[in-house]
């Protein structure tokens, strides 16, 4: 008797089962498969990818504290004085800048050790492999994205408040908060096109306007010795003091998921303003995202990286003690406080010499996230997770030219058209979950590839990089409810782009790539 179609049914069932799990198991291999260091490095020498090497130690500390201090130097600290800490925000900054330090040390460590564009990409793909490399790729280009256009239109504002301190008005539709925000569309073109030029050439426009916002800031903290009160820096650790909470999407995820109340002051207003400052320092990552252009990684990379984040510490610390000195943290305006700070003490045309440093302040971070995004989208066309073509360097600049462009043009449209205030929070979330991964590639790249030549070594590993991946977790969980839901929709859409394209194209999978083993051998670039 023939077998009825209900007897079959079992049988189907069990062929669909066995045919979904080969496809299961052929697919994990490709999600984790890593990118070589020795081919990372050979990639680098074809000629139709290669960069120019041309950096120094000293030009890629001058590119840390370029867009790590910006105008928030300025704003940030009165504010987090005023709102959680008092005037022990300064142990709160050395508390930050010593859980980013742990980071920074691992960023030191990965750079030497794989000295290619891509910054957390290229580390993870070199650590963890394809899939975590891409959503961490994902992830800095909506960071350096978001971060360009939020703080192009920051130094829109702060132009016009200079510009009206001198006499000069704006129209109010073509400014900051107008229908097009024009002065930042003018400067992300201007910035795109000098990045387009040369590294180098990008270079020395951000010494120079690094060296005056120093200067300013050097200024700053020298003026405001003179209006010091010892008396305002008591109680130096003020009592603590419950807050008004937040709820539904604007609490802290952690808050959601705990319950546990916010409390400034004190203690625990000390490790929270730790948390809030910790931003200020966030950016001495994109450093790392040029190692493929400085003239001796091993070298140079842990020196640029690891001394911006220093001189950046004592010039926070400085200003911190010189705010919440010239004036009691009660009193201190959170909007602008070193402004108001000389305003307290009759010095209002300080109020004019701060937004000129906010303006070359903020110049260079615009720049720097610029740079930044651009060698990230280079390094992710360049192994064939985004569309080659778009990697192409030009052959006399030696720039990502398309690249160059085409981040140009989306940043100045998002900074001129959008009103992107709502999604700073996503900058933070990108730049830490990036962290996270970067601290556990270390861990992982010291076991599974412990022959490779390190310019600079994580001490005590694996303590410090797991202690540094514990504290960036732990502030991602201090951001709030709605952050996360937009980062999962964001990671989602970037899910959804690898799976439709990026694995199927990506060069260690199709091994269309140069054998490490023999590299060719090309021409130097035309200077």
């Amino acid at each position: 008797m023939a077998p009825t179609l209900d007897e079959h049914e079992p049988r189907l069932r069990d062929t669909r089962r066995e045919r979904a799990r080969r496809r299961t198991i052929r697919c994990v291999p490709s999600l984790l498969r890593t990118k070589s260091v020795e081919q990372s490095i050979a990639d680098t020498e074809e000629p139709e990818f290669r960069l120019k090497k041309s950096l120094s130690a000293l030009d890629l500390t001058v590119f840390g504290v370029g867009v790590v201090i910006g105008a928030g130097i300025f704003t940030l600290t009165g504010r987090a004085a005023h709102e959680v800490a008092g005037p022990s925000i300064v142990i709160s900054f050395v508390i930050a800048a010593i859980a980013c330090g742990l980071a920074a040390m691992c960023y030191a460590e990965f750079a030497s050790t794989v000295p290619v564009s891509g910054s957390a990409y290229t580390f993870s793909y070199a650590s963890l492999g394809e899939f975590f490399a891409w959503i961490i790729g994902w992830d800095l280009i909506l960071e350096m994205f978001l971060g360009a256009s939020v703080v192009a239109q920051g130094w829109s504002a702060y132009l016009g408040a200079f510009l009206e301190q001198l006499g000069i008005v704006l129209p109010e539709q073509l400014s900051y908060g107008g229908a097009v925000d024009v002065p930042a569309i003018l400067l992300v073109l201007v910035l795109g096109a000098l990045m387009t030029i040369g590294i180098k050439e990008s270079l020395r426009v951000n010494l120079v306007l690094v060296a005056v916002k120093l200067f300013i800031v050097l200024f700053v903290i020298v003026a405001g010795l003179m209006f010091v009160n010892p008396a305002n820096y008591a109680p130096f650790v003020p009592p603590s003091e419950a807050t008004a909470s937040t709820s539904g999407l604007t609490q802290p995820l952690l808050q959601f998921l705990s319950g546990i109340e916010p409390a400034t002051f004190g203690v625990g207003g000390i490790l929270a303003g730790a948390a809030l400052v910790f931003f200020a320092y966030i950016g001495f990552d994109v450093v790392a995202t040029t190692a493929e252009e400085t003239r001796r990684p091993q070298r140079d990379m842990p020196i640029g990286i690891i001394a911006s984040l220093i001189i950046c510490t004592i010039l926070y610390c400085a200003v911190a003690l010189v705010v919440t000195g010239m004036v009691s943290y009660r009193d201190l305006d959170p909007a602008a406080a070193l402004a108001n700070a000389f305003a307290y003490h009759g010095q209002s045309w300080m109020a004019t010499v701060i937004s000129a440093g906010a303006v070359a302040g903020l110049t260079t971070v615009v720049l720097t996230l610029l740079i930044g995004a651009t060698r990230i989208i280079f390094a992710m066309s360049r192994d064939g997770l985004l569309p080659q073509k778009l990697a192409r360097v030009h052959p006399r600049w030696r720039t990502p030219w398309v690249i160059s462009i085409v981040v140009t043009i989306v940043v100045a449209v998002v900074a001129g058209v959008t009103p992107v205030g709502v999604l700073e929070q996503m900058v933070n979330i990108g730049t830490l979950s990036a962290f996270v991964l970067v601290s556990v590639g270390v861990v992982v790249l010291r076991r599974t590839r412990p022959d490779l030549k390190r310019g600079f070594r994580v001490p005590w590993s694996p303590v410090l990089p797991i202690l540094s991946a514990l504290i960036c977790t732990y502030l991602m969980l201090n951001l709030s409810v709605e952050t996360w839901l937009r980062f999962l929709i964001w990671l989602a859409l970037g899910v959804a782009i690898y799976s439709a394209y990026s694995r199927r194209h990506a060069r260690v999978g199709t091994g269309d790539f140069l054998n490490p083993a023999t590299p060719r051998i090309v021409a130097p670039p035309k200077e």
